[in-house]
């Protein structure tokens, strides 16, 4: 009965102590906290993707960033497509622009938002393993950095537009 006793209480010791230890961490900014920051602060709005029978297509709409700190958006991706890179309109020379991949990705500000249309940036999606119709939802997971994921879907539409030559880059 003692050691029973002893083993409880050092069980209930330990415990206590893990508790002390984590309580006193001070730790605001743990790791869940940043995990979730993307998933509560962001909102996409007035999201949509072009339609396509096959090859690439394009998602476009305005981010919102609801919370106090700027957020990097470094990646974003779809089930709808083998390959979604973050893009944006260069100039291509002789007065031309083309579509590239943009590196470091895209700073949606505290408080602020971020548009990403046709002629400027965008999420471009590539290899489409299925055709993309219009009337449909596409669902889309974007990756915040330590900030975590957004999960957002999006309406394919019909749109004659954004036939911009695309660029393939060497950085990534």
């Amino acid at each position: 009965m003692i050691t029973f006793t002893r083993t409880r209480m050092t069980v209930a010791g330990v415990a206590a102590i893990g508790l002390a230890l984590a309580g006193c961490s001070g730790d605001s900014g743990s790791s869940a906290a940043r995990t979730d920051l993307a998933a509560t602060s962001i909102t996409l709005e007035e999201q949509w993707v072009k339609a396509a029978d096959s090859g690439m297509t394009a998602m476009f709409g305005t981010l919102r960033n609801n919370s106090d700190a700027d957020l990097l958006l470094t990646e974003v991706s779809s089930p709808a497509s083998l390959r979604v890179e973050l893009h944006e309109m260069a100039d291509g020379g002789a007065g031309s622009t083309v579509m590239r991949r943009k590196q470091g990705g895209i700073t949606v500000p505290a408080g602020g938002s971020y548009t990403l249309e046709p002629g400027a940036d965008h999420v471009m999606l590539f290899d489409l393993p299925a055709p993309i119709k219009a009337g449909t939802e596409v669902p889309f997971t974007f990756l915040f950095g330590e900030a975590g994921t957004a999960e957002f879907t999006a309406q394919v539409r019909a749109f004659a537009g954004a036939k911009e030559e695309y660029q393939e880059s060497n950085g990534g």
